[in-house]
C-alpha cells in the first residue's frame, strides 16, 4: 500500500469516527428534546423554556434525522451528499445556538458546540471535497 492509499484510508476512517460521533451527539440530543417531557429537558438546556414547546420537539425531530442522515446515505452509498447536507446543517444549527447561548450569557455549552462545530466542518469538507463517497 502506497502512502497516498494510507492517508486516504486513515482520512477515511476519521471522517466515519466524526461522523458517528456527531450522529451519536445529535441522535442523543434530538431524541430527549423530541420525546423526555420538556420539564426534565429544560433541567439540562436552560433555553427550553423560554421557546415553545413546538418548536422544541421539532428541533429534536430534525436534530434525530439529521443524524440520521449523516450515516445512512453514506453508509449504503444511497444519494451520499445527503450527508454533506446533514453535516452543512449541523454548522448551521451550531452556529445559531451559539448565538443563542452568548445572547443568553450562557457561556458554558460553547465548549460543547465548537467541538460539534469543528467535527460538522470536518465532516463537511472531507465528504465534499477529499473523501467523497460515491453512489452505486
Amino acid at each position: 500500500m502506497n502512502d497516498t492509499m494510507k492517508s486516504n484510508t486513515a482520512l477515511n476512517i476519521a471522517l466515519w469516527a466524526a461522523q458517528i460521533l456527531l450522529a451519536a451527539a445529535f441522535g442523543l440530543f434530538g431524541s430527549m428534546k423530541a420525546m423526555q417531557p420538556l420539564d426534565q429537558v429544560a433541567q439540562m438546556m436552560k433555553w427550553v423554556p423560554t421557546m415553545s414547546p413546538l418548536f422544541v420537539r421539532t428541533l429534536g425531530t430534525l436534530e434525530t434525522l439529521g443524524a440520521i442522515g449523516l450515516i445512512l446515505p453514506a453508509l449504503l452509498r444511497i444519494q451520499p451528499k445527503l450527508t454533506v447536507t446533514a453535516a452543512l446543517c449541523f454548522i448551521v444549527l451550531q452556529v445559531l445556538a451559539v448565538s443563542l447561548h452568548v445572547s443568553r450569557g450562557e457561556f458554558s455549552p460553547l465548549g460543547l458546540n465548537a467541538v460539534l462545530i469543528s467535527l460538522a466542518i470536518f465532516v463537511f469538507w472531507g465528504r465534499s471535497k477529499k473523501a467523497v463517497i460515491m453512489p452505486r
